[in-house]
C-alpha cells in the first residue's frame, strides 16, 4: 500500500485500489476526530459497511497499527489507538528533534516551487486563523510541515513525520495540544522567511 495515499492531499485523480481507498476513509476519519481513541473496529462491521472480504479489512487495520493510529490485540480485536502520557511525550520530542534537525538540509535542496508551496500553505493556515477554524489550522499546519520535510528529499524522514504528526493529532485529542495552534502561524511565516533568506544556520 502507498502511505502517502493516505495524506488529505491524496491526488483527486489518482486510481486506489480498494484498500488504499478504504485506508484513506479511516485515516481521515480518526485525522478529522469522527472516530475517537479507543473506538473498537469490528473486522465483520467494517467488512459489511465497505462491501469487502475480512482480508482485506484485516490488511487496512495492519497497516493503520504500523502508522500508529491503530491497535490490534489477540481476541480483542482493533480499535484506535490510545496514546499515553509518556508516549505522546515521546512523540513530540521526536518531532522536534526531526523537524530542527532537517532545517540545515531543506535550505539546501529546496526549489522555487517547493517554497513557493509552503507559502500558500501559510497562506491557508492564516486564513483558517481569522476563521477560527482551529481542526483546519491543526490539518494545514501538518500539510506545511509534511511539506517541508518533502523539500529535504528525505523520503525515509518524511514517512516517520507523517506517522508522527498522525500520532500527534490523537495526542491532541485526547490531551489537549501543548501549544496554542495559532501561534504556529507566525512560527511558519518566520520560518519561511528565514529559509527565503538561507539564513537557517544563522538561526540554529
Amino acid at each position: 500500500m502507498n502511505k502517502k495515499a493516505s495524506s488529505r492531499n491524496t491526488d483527486k485523480g489518482a486510481k486506489l485500489t480498494k484498500d488504499e481507498e478504504i485506508y484513506h476513509k479511516i485515516y481521515n476519519a480518526i485525522m478529522d476526530r469522527q472516530l475517537a481513541p479507543d473506538t473498537k473496529l469490528p473486522e465483520d462491521a467494517l467488512a459489511e459497511s465497505f462491501n469487502v472480504s475480512r482480508t482485506i479489512i484485516r490488511k487496512v487495520l495492519l497497516t493503520l497499527s504500523h502508522d500508529g493510529l491503530v491497535i490490534t490485540a489477540p481476541k480483542r480485536g482493533a480499535r484506535v489507538a490510545h496514546p499515553s502520557i509518556q508516549e505522546s511525550k515521546e512523540v513530540f520530542d521526536a518531532r522536534r528533534v526531526i523537524e530542527v534537525g532537517v532545517l540545515p538540509i531543506v535550505i539546501q535542496k529546496i526549489n522555487k516551487s517547493e517554497l513557493k508551496h509552503l507559502k500558500d500553505l501559510d497562506k491557508q493556515q492564516r486564513k483558517a486563523e481569522q476563521a477560527q477554524d482551529t481542526k483546519k489550522v491543526v490539518r494545514i499546519a501538518g500539510d506545511f510541515h509534511l511539506a517541508l520535510m518533502l523539500a529535504s528529499g528525505n523520503n525515509s524522514l518524511y514517512e516517520y513525520l507523517r506517522k508522527l504528526i498522525s500520532s500527534s493529532s490523537l495526542i491532541e485529542d485526547i490531551y489537549g495540544s501543548p501549544h496554542r495552534h495559532f501561534d504556529n502561524c507566525e512560527g511558519h511565516s518566520a520560518l519561511l522567511e528565514l529559509i527565503s533568506q538561507k539564513e537557517i544556520d544563522k538561526s540554529m
